[in-house]
Order: structure tokens, then sequence, then C-alpha cells
């Protein structure tokens, strides 16, 4: 029997927005199996995936580890795989295809564009857009991709919500990576004194990943964890479903509020703009500045006062 294959090794965000990707590939092959090769950080989270049958690990070595390569070559050709969906679009994904999977019927950016299109003029468009072109043009019909729906992956988070809150609770997603300190915007304390003076009703709480434990100290919230360890992505997307408004940077979390549909804002610098990764919804809205040392958390307060006032 022949198969499918999504290729997606991260990030956050990228696995959350992927959603309706891999529910429209779902829809249209409802006799296959169809498997997703990933990275360990999203194993678990993906193989909770309603619209997968089977995850596949990549350690993703060194591509000069050749004995890796051809043990990865030898378990993907045991399953027969017919097409592959590349939805990473990267060089190592290209490097799979040449060496790994030549005998199979790849749909990437790269072979969606037409003979006149040049691909840096196709990576321009917003994200969702290009996944759904990359389908459409592999004879793939979309319904889903550019409205994905995350809240497959939420876990119940009521042993969180009984101990930390009494009333509604907003989150906050003040840190970003290291390696991207122009994403990170400096205010969230001075916007934390803000809300708890004006909206004495609603809480507030932060939920901090592994490396951002020591640094969540200094954010005057509440601190959210499973016995001093960081929740694991499932328990986050639930928390996340839980809130009643979601404030952060433009990292994984504010995607995934994005796409569970939740209220709130993502503050955006020079880095990208927000139609070009598909971050907004109806709900869901950015404030996007050049600088955002220079975005006053009086202005961020400004913006979303009104939403904050709807909340009981």
């Amino acid at each position: 029997m022949s198969n499918i294959l999504i290729i997606k090794h991260g990030s956050l965000g990228d696995i959350a927005q992927i959603s309706g990707v891999i529910r429209d590939i779902r829809e249209n092959y409802k006799n296959k199996k169809i498997f997703i090769l990933t990275t360990a950080h999203y194993f678990d989270l993906l193989s909770k995936c309603p619209y997968i049958d089977s995850v596949l690990l990549d350690k993703r070595l060194p591509r000069w580890n050749v004995y890796y390569l051809i043990k990865l070559k030898k378990i993907l050709s045991k399953y027969n795989f017919t097409h592959v969906y590349d939805l990473q679009n990267s060089s190592r994904t290209l490097f799979y295809k040449k060496y790994l999977l030549k005998k199979t019927n790849w749909s990437s950016s790269l072979t969606s564009l037409y003979i006149n299109e040049k691909k840096k003029d196709f990576d321009k468009i917003p994200v969702l857009e290009r996944f759904k072109i990359q389908l459409e043009r592999s004879n793939i019909k979309t319904k889903y991709t550019v409205v994905p729906d995350f809240s497959w992956a939420a876990s119940s988070v009521e042993k969180f919500t009984k101990k930390y809150f009494k009333k509604n609770f907003i989150l906050l997603f003040p840190f970003c990576s290291p390696e991207l300190p122009h994403k990170k915007w400096p205010f969230y304390n001075e916007l934390i004194n803000i809300i708890n003076l004006n909206h004495p009703n609603i809480e507030l709480a932060v939920a901090p990943g592994p490396l951002e434990l020591e640094e969540s100290k200094k954010i005057n919230s509440i601190v959210i964890t499973n016995k001093n360890t960081s929740l694991n992505i499932m328990e986050l997307t639930g928390l996340i479903q839980e809130a009643s408004y979601v404030i952060g940077n433009d990292t994984g979390p504010a995607h995934i509020a994005a796409h569970l549909g939740k209220a709130g804002t993502v503050l955006f610098g020079y880095h990208t703009t927000p139609k070009k990764v598909s971050i907004e919804t109806d709900k869901f809205k950015a404030i996007s500045v050049e600088n955002l040392s220079l975005l006053s958390a009086e202005n961020v307060y400004s913006k979303i006062k009104f939403q904050l006032e709807l909340i009981n």
C-alpha cells in the first residue's frame, strides 16, 4: 500500500500554522495513511494530531553523517511513499528530495513555481497563502489551509487554572529566543502595572519555556509551571485556550493563540510584518512599529483598553 509523507521540522509557531494544511491533505487522502517526519521536540505533539496516522523521527544529524542518512533512507523506503508534501521548504528537505526520496511526487514551494516565477518573489507572499498555492498546484483542494485550527493540540489544564487563578486571566509572553532580541518588547512590567491599576478583576500570568524560567521571575505576574518545570506544548496550548486575552511578542505562543481563535495582541518590530507571517485574525491583532524600544506601555494599553474592559 502506498502512503503519504509530510515533512515539518519546526518551529512551534509553524507547527500551529500548518494545522489547516495537514487537514486539507487528510481530506484529499481519506483512504491513505499519512505520516509526518519531524523532530523530537514535536514528536509527542504531532502524535496527537487527528489528521496524522503516524509520526516519524528525524534527528536532523549533520548531512556528512552518511551512516545516519543511510539509516533514515532505509526507514523512509519501507513505507512506499508516493507523495511528499514538504512544508519545511529548507535546504535540508531539498537534499532529502535529491537523495532520500527521489522517486516520489514532491510538493514544495520550489516545485510549485511556474516557469516565469521566482522563488524570492513567491516568498514575499503571506505564508498561509503560499501553502494554499503549493497545495492547489499539487492538485489538493484547500478549505482549511488559510484558517488553521490548533485546538486539537490542547490538553486539559483544569489543575493549573484551579491552582493559580480566582478570576479571568491574561497570558503574557514577554520572552523570545536569545538569538532574536529585536523581537522583544521591553515594557511588560509597566503594562502590567497599568492593567492592575485599571482592571482589578483581571489576573496576569506568564508561562515560561525551559530557558525562560529564570527570566520569568523578573515579570511582576503569576508564573505558571508544572512542579517548577515548564508546561509541555499541549498544556501550554490548553492554558492559552482558557485565557481571556493574550499579549505577546512574535513567537510561537502568539501564533498558537491566533490559531486557537483567541482575542489578543502581538507586538511586531522591524523584523517582519504580521501579514507576511499570517498571524492576524478577526480577534488577534498586531501592533507594528519600527523600534519596539520606542513603543510605550501607555501606547499599547490605549490600543487594548477596550478589549480588556469586555473581560468580566
